[in-house]
Formats: structure tokens, sequence, C-alpha cells
């Protein structure tokens, strides 16, 4: 079963609920007990009756959202993607606008959730960083649809908005650890931290244009490589 938490603003909740973990800095959260029945078979192409639920609601959403971008995309054609109607649709949403909101959500709260695992917390602020570069690659790769899709929105309306003021948080925390490691003198005295951070994450958001799973290169090789190139040249040298 499936509990969505929203904001008081977004008025709408799903009508079936079960407990959930705290302690996530999110304004929206999604949590599966594990005992969702799995999808029946259905015709290739369509997520569509009588055995689809919220979570392939969801990654057809966003699969149809970054081909023809939000704007761009009616209930019309997320019905025709699925092969339901679209009063099916409605029944796990009240419209496009909360299946965005879910979508780019899901981005946010894996993120979010870096921010508060031990080792971004604890330690010295250089390595506090590498590991907050390291586990963002990670989320990219396993969150790769919904990313891009947050990545690309505009600030358009009400959910695209609130999603962009939760990226300026993560980009101020990343630029908080980035002026610690300086602070420390771990971070070379002739780089601006606020821009260094800049480049660290455009650099890590950059990959949604060109990575895509392969067995030629792993997520954990892409996160060594990045954090490699990022690194070596941000560490101030050794004094001799």
């Amino acid at each position: 079963m499936i509990l969505l938490v929203t904001d008081p603003s977004v008025g709408w909740q799903a009508r079936t609920s079960v407990g959930g973990a705290p302690g996530r800095p999110i304004a929206a959260r999604a949590w599966n007990d594990g005992r969702m029945a799995a999808p029946k078979a259905r015709p290739a192409g369509q997520v569509g009756r009588p055995g689809y639920d919220l979570d392939s609601l969801l990654a057809v959403a966003v699969a149809v959202f970054n081909q023809r971008g939000y704007d761009g995309t009616s209930m019309e054609h997320l019905a025709s993607k699925l092969g339901i109607s679209k009063s099916s649709i409605y029944h796990h949403v009240p419209g496009k606008a909360e299946l965005l909101r879910l979508s780019v959500d899901r981005a946010l709260d894996a993120l979010f959730a870096v921010t508060e695992e031990p080792e971004t917390t604890t330690g010295p602020a250089i390595d506090r960083l590498e590991h907050m570069v390291r586990r963002s690659v990670a989320v990219l790769v396993e969150q790769l649809p919904y990313v891009t899709l947050l990545l690309r929105i505009r600030g358009n309306t009400t959910v695209e908005r609130r999603a962009l003021a939760r990226r300026r948080e993560l980009d101020h925390f990343v630029g908080q650890l980035v002026q610690q490691a300086a602070n420390e003198g771990s971070v070379r005295p002739d780089v601006d931290p606020a821009l260094t951070s800049r480049l660290i994450f455009g650099t890590v958001n950059s990959l949604i244009e060109w990575y895509r799973p392969s067995r030629d290169l792993t997520p954990v090789e892409l996160a060594d490589t990045v954090v490699k190139v990022t690194f070596d040249g941000l560490r101030s040298m050794p004094k001799t």
C-alpha cells in the first residue's frame, strides 16, 4: 500500500495509509510497505488495466514528461500511453500536477536523504563533500528519469517553483560544505567556494544528458571518475 503525505496547499491525500519512516527533510513522502501485489501480465508497451499501480503510473508519466515536456503533456497523452481511461488515472491522483510533484519529489527525497547520512554529517568537510558528490552520482543513476525531469523543470507552475526552492536548499548545503573545507585548509585557496560548488554539481547534473546504464561503465566507476577528476584539482597540496 502507498501513503502519500502532501503539502496542505495541494489539498489531496491517497485513500490508503501505512506507517512510514520519519526524519527525511522533505515536503512530500511516499512509502511502500512491500506488500503490494505484483502487476499482472499485460500487452507489450502498455501499463494499463487491470494490473497497474501508482508506481507504474509514475514511471510512465515521467517518461512521457521527459519526452514531450511537462507543458506539452496532457492527460489524454498519459491515458493513451498507459492504455487506460483518464478516470482510471484520476483514481490515483487528482491531476497532472500531482504526478509531477510525486515524480520530482522522488528525486529530491533521495538527494536530501544523502545530506543526513553519517558520512555527510561527520568528519572533515572535504571528506563529507566527496561523499555527497559520490552519493549524488549514485542517486542520479538509480533515479535517472526522475532526476532528469527535476533538472528540466523551469518554474512555470507552483509544483515546479516548490521543487526549484528545494534544489536551492541543496545548493546552499553543498556551498556550506565547500566553505567549511576552505576554512579547514582542505581546498586550494585560489578557488572560489561558491563557484566551486556550482561547478561540482554542474558536472554531476550534466550526466543526465549522456549517461545511460551500461556494462562498460558501472555506477561505481562513474562516481569514482567524477570524484577523481573533481577532487584531484580541488584539494590543497600538502606543504613540503
